[in-house]
């Protein structure tokens, strides 16, 4: 379940992509009642995607601040970057800043992983999960390192499928190929982490 609230703002974005496609008319129409005139008809969809997907992030962080009073630090990191990516994109009705928001979003990430390891000597994937696995310490470096390259290539991904395809292609690979790869990413991983964990049990 928390996977599918993780991901609630991509899966709207996509369903709502698709339901104004399906009705171009009326969802320029709708666009240009609440985003403001001189909106194009082939630019409606992706901006009331995009708006959808900002209210989301907000109704995620106030569903976890009224249950838990405690948001996570990357519902607040998702939520400045959608904010400030989504909103250039409703405020300039130019879809390629949305585009860059998941680039964005995984560089970052990437950033935080390895400068937090070869700066501060801290690392955050180690923190995350020892708790549930016991690992070597150069395995944990590896997988440090493993998460960093994997988001900076997905960042790398992003762009090249959003300037080289369709924006419908695109809005299709954000929800099924990014979701995609990153279960590929993390099953391999996982067959990986066996092994040292079959040889080394008590480390």
């Amino acid at each position: 379940m928390k996977f599918l609230f993780d991901l609630l703002p991509v899966i709207l974005f996509f369903g709502v992509y698709k339901f104004a496609g399906a009705d171009e008319a009326s969802a320029h129409a709708f666009a240009s009642q609440w985003l403001g005139d001189g909106i194009m008809p082939s630019q409606a969809p992706i901006l009331l995607a995009t708006a959808v997907a900002i209210l989301a992030t907000f109704g995620q962080i106030a569903w976890v601040w009224l249950r838990h009073r405690k948001v996570d630090r990357m519902l607040w990191v998702s939520l400045i970057i959608i904010v400030l990516f989504g909103g250039a994109t409703l405020v300039f009705h130019n879809p390629t800043f949305i585009k860059w928001k998941p680039t964005a979003l995984y560089w970052l990430f990437a950033a935080v992983l390895a400068l937090s390891a070869l700066v501060f000597g801290k690392n955050l994937i180690r923190k995350m999960l020892e708790a549930q696995i016991q690992l070597p310490g150069p395995v944990w470096e590896r997988l440090n390192l493993a998460w960093a390259a994997f988001f900076v290539l997905m960042g790398v991904l992003n762009i090249y499928v959003a300037y080289s395809f369709s924006e419908e292609t695109w809005v299709n690979f954000k929800l099924f190929g990014g979701m995609g790869l990153m279960l590929a990413f993390v099953l391999g991983q996982g067959f990986y982490l066996s092994r040292h964990l079959e040889e080394d049990p008590q480390q």
